[in-house]
């Protein structure tokens, strides 16, 4: 194996960590507690007697939308992240591609304090570019895996990464439980602390960005642009090139297709929990914030058990292990999970199989990827990654807006979870690795 241009440090990972703590914050503050319980209330007071409402002329169930503006953030994602990743691969300064996209992402979050009344359609566009500008940012930011770490650290250095990521957004999250907690002590409404609450993800974002541009160093493209000299065009061209260079990975393709049906399925658990939480067991939100809190912490030593469990069985078989308990989670919601207390102990099992699922995938995969190409790859692997999921939201929203039930409506993302492990179970690892390393475009005999 060569060595890299710039070689390996622990204080360049130990930037590269800080992003993990800098964005966790969107994904757990926005996405994972209150955005969602939050545009649905903004829905409400724009529904009809039926609780319908009718953006841009749809009409849907007013606790749909978040749904659905969820799987269209994502669809946006389909589309441009590719795009963003081979740009990435092109470019002499991936930082400044990473600092773009992860400070239009925190402006439009810190806009989400002016949402109140009946504006959930504003909402919804802020979390589009937010979504889609965060989206962008972690394909860059996880790009740089395979230039901070060997193959045999990966593992440890994706773990540590979603680790520091679980802290800083329990941390960031824990604060906002204090506020939202004793919202009358400090003054102000229940609906105020959730403003500031959305607003403070983004201030969080936007500051401990910084230490990461600090850390990161450039490389040099492996990919030279021998032919236009437009960026967007590179972009758009050399995402079809890799759409057809796929072929020639089949094993990846395997692998990549795996992640994308059963990381959707968690995405889609995880976007959801505090909305089915809140809307169908009537949990309050402030005790919500608690469960979620507790799987931010829980999630860190669980990201550590699975590094653990994947140097003693294989990280593959690690990965296979937290799906077949992901499929027992949704079993365990749809048949047992009425109360508040079962609520927490189905949020604690989550917590523990989170960080390893999502952890270990990324490392596996950045040893499934061809040299040169890691933020394009990337790009395909980031529509199914943290906080972003596409087609399980929809199925979601379709099968509330049909059945009327939570737990149907839940229960109908198992197929997902088979359907990922039953692909996973496929992919030859070895196999896949050694025609990365071969990195021409053809598969080894």
């Amino acid at each position: 194996m060569s060595q890299p241009e710039i070689p390996y440090s622990t204080k360049e990972q130990r930037g590269w960590y800080m992003y993990d703590w800098a964005n966790s914050a969107f994904s757990t503050t926005v996405v994972t507690l209150f955005l969602g319980p939050y545009l649905t209330s903004l829905a409400k007071n724009a529904a009809d007697a039926n609780g319908l409402i009718f953006p841009l002329g749809f009409q849907m169930d007013h606790r749909s939308f978040w749904s659905y503006i969820v799987g269209l953030s994502v669809f946006l994602q389909i589309i441009f992240l590719p795009v963003t990743g081979a740009l990435a691969d092109y470019s002499k300064r991936k930082k400044i591609l990473l600092a773009v996209t992860a400070y239009i992402g925190a402006a439009a979050t810190l806009l989400m304090f002016f949402l109140q009344g009946d504006t959930y359609l504003t909402g919804g566009i802020l979390f589009i570019v937010s979504n889609l500008a965060f989206g962008a940012s972690v394909v860059v930011y996880n790009s740089f895996l395979s230039d901070i770490a060997p193959p045999e650290e990966r593992d440890s250095v994706s773990s540590k990464g979603y680790g520091v990521g679980y802290l800083g957004g329990g941390l960031l999250l824990a604060l906002n439980l204090v506020l939202y907690g004793n919202a009358e002590k400090f003054g102000v409404s229940e609906g105020m602390a959730v403003r500031i609450s959305l607003a403070s993800a983004g201030a969080w974002w936007g500051l401990f960005t910084v230490p990461t541009l600090l850390r990161l160093r450039n490389r040099k493209p492996a990919l030279v642009n021998d032919g236009p000299k437009n960026l967007l065009t590179i972009g758009f061209t050399q995402l079809f090139r890799t759409l057809g260079h796929l072929r020639g990975y089949p094993q990846t393709l395997l692998f990549l297709l795996a992640y994308l049906l059963y990381n959707d399925a968690i995405q889609t658990v995880i976007t959801l929990a505090s909305q089915f939480g809140n809307d169908e067991l009537k949990i309050p939100l402030s005790t919500l914030t608690l469960a979620i809190l507790m799987v931010q912490f829980v999630a860190f030593f669980g990201a550590m058990l699975f590094n653990w469990i994947a140097s003693r069985t294989g990280t593959k078989n690690a990965v296979m292990l937290s799906l077949v308990i992901w499929t027992g989670i949704l079993i365990y919601i749809y048949v047992s999970v009425k109360t508040t207390v079962e609520f927490f102990i189905m949020a604690a099992i989550v917590a523990i199989i989170l960080g390893g699922s999502q952890a270990l995938s990324r490392s596996l995969y950045s040893q499934m990827i061809p040299k040169g190409k890691e933020a394009e790859y990337f790009g395909l692997y980031e529509i199914s990654d943290k906080g972003t999921s596409w087609l399980c939201p929809i199925l979601f929203a379709l099968a509330l807006d049909y059945t009327h039930s939570y737990r149907l409506a839940i229960l109908s993302l198992i197929i997902f979870f088979i359907l990922g492990l039953g692909v996973l179970i496929k992919v030859n690892v070895p196999k896949a690795i050694a025609d990365a390393e071969a990195g021409d475009g053809l598969p080894t005999t």
